[in-house]
């Protein structure tokens, strides 16, 4: 089987590079690779689907018709496992070998599944795709009361799902507050009090040693001894990238999959984005891992713009969310604390059940930013972290309650009314 453009990955990253490859290559041939039985959808939307208010289909995130609308070929329900990138050849897990001209590597994450004795037992589940989320849906007749091991992104969109599906929560987390990788301690404790307004239990500073139970889950033990009855595990430790495929290929890894300015892999012709790479972060002016669905995009639209022979630069992304979790609104990017005191300058405003914070440099540009509660001007803030706009010039007005657009100087007004910073610009620069 040959092809010019093969994609391995039937998520954001892959739609966005086939997305920009046709705007180039009216003609190329596209093969896409999913290693679920499903066409591309919203894994962030996985949690609305346990909780009965989504459907796989309203979860698509284009149409059923997309790939025949572009003379897309998929191969859904097979993984790809071996990788000759002197050949320029794929093999599949069917045996179907398919060689390329260009290929994309999009594979994304796998869940970090702690050590714990007791694993293997029905009722044990991950939470990371729509494969996990069918199993979790089927399983919830049995139970009644479930843990959660992890009070990060994943594991709080689990217990919110399950919440709402009438299932008593018990959330374990390690650190001592939740959602740690994207709030600091006080909008960590603003988190866990609208968390527990629901009824659900946060145990923190705790991890679980063992699972209860013959064939199925019956409870759990933590770490201190103490035991507690449950009919559910649900891990949601963390996603590791994966990177396997690559590194056996020889194939430069460090965390991620390392790519340049152009989503290039260390091996010409072979590009890779998302969850699996390691892009270049603005806020910390290096590659990092940067796991959320709009930089994957983006990422795969300048890999297939580069594909399909249109030189396009990755501008570069950070960490950033826009979260509604039991009720609480939040918004995030970049770094939620400076790594060390010096260079840094932290304004905060507090109120009740609201917390803005924001972390600017020494060049006095914008590097991190939480806002809980009331996130409605997150995006003017988010707009200057993005464009590496210095606020020198208004910084003492940010946090006023009538901070916006009508405060920015005239020439940055002007700047990002004028376009200067929309379409392709925006994705990336020959």
């Amino acid at each position: 089987m040959k092809t010019k453009y093969l994609i391995i990955g039937n998520s954001a990253g892959g739609i966005g590079a086939a997305e920009a490859i046709r705007e180039i290559d009216k003609l190329g041939i596209i093969t896409i690779v999913g290693e679920e039985p499903f066409e591309a959808y919203s894994r962030p939307l996985i949690s609305k689907y346990v909780a009965g208010e989504y459907t796989p289909e309203t979860m698509r995130i284009r149409s059923e018709k997309f790939y025949e609308n572009n003379n897309i070929d998929v191969v859904m329900g097979h993984k790809a496992y071996k990788m000759d990138t002197a050949a320029k050849t794929v093999t599949l897990d069917d045996g179907t070998e398919i060689e390329y001209q260009k290929l994309l590597i999009a594979t994304g994450g796998k869940p970090i599944v702690p050590k714990m004795e007791g694993m293997g037992k029905a009722g044990i589940f991950n939470f990371i795709t729509l494969s996990d989320a069918k199993k979790v849906e089927e399983y919830l007749p049995n139970v009644r009361r479930a843990v959660v091991i992890g009070g990060g992104l994943i594991g709080i969109s689990a217990t919110e799902a399950l919440v709402k599906r009438g299932i008593k929560c018990t959330v374990v987390e390690m650190k001592s507050y939740p959602l740690n990788t994207i709030l600091d301690e006080p909008a960590g404790r603003i988190a866990e009090m609208a968390i527990k307004k629901y009824g659900v239990n946060m145990m923190t500073g705790r991890t679980v040693a063992r699972i209860l139970g013959e064939d199925k889950v019956t409870g759990v033990v933590y770490d201190d001894g103490h035991e507690m009855v449950c009919d559910m595990v649900v891990v949601a430790v963390g996603v590791f990238p994966r990177i396997e495929l690559a590194q056996a290929a020889g194939i430069t890894v460090n965390r991620g999959i390392v790519v340049d300015n152009h989503m290039m892999t260390s091996v010409q012709d072979v590009y890779a984005c998302g969850d699996a790479s390691e892009a270049y972060d603005y806020v910390y002016g290096s590659g990092r891992l940067s796991p959320v669905w709009p930089n994957a995009y983006i990422g795969g639209r300048v890999a297939g713009y580069n594909m399909a022979g249109s030189p396009t630069r990755y501008r570069g992304g950070t960490a950033m969310n826009s979260l509604n979790y039991f009720g609480l609104e939040m918004a995030t990017a970049g770094m939620a604390s400076p790594p060390s005191p010096e260079g840094y300058e932290v304004l905060k405003s507090e109120g009740p059940g609201s917390y803005r914070k924001l972390v600017i440099n020494s060049e006095d540009k914008l590097v991190g930013m939480i806002f809980l509660g009331d996130i409605d001007k997150a995006g003017v803030y988010f707009g200057l972290m993005r464009d590496r706009i210095p606020v020198t010039a208004f910084k003492k007005k940010l946090l006023s309650d009538d901070f916006g657009l009508a405060q920015l100087p005239k020439e940055v007004i002007e700047e990002r009314l004028t376009g200067a910073t929309a379409g392709r610009v925006k994705i990336g620069e020959a």
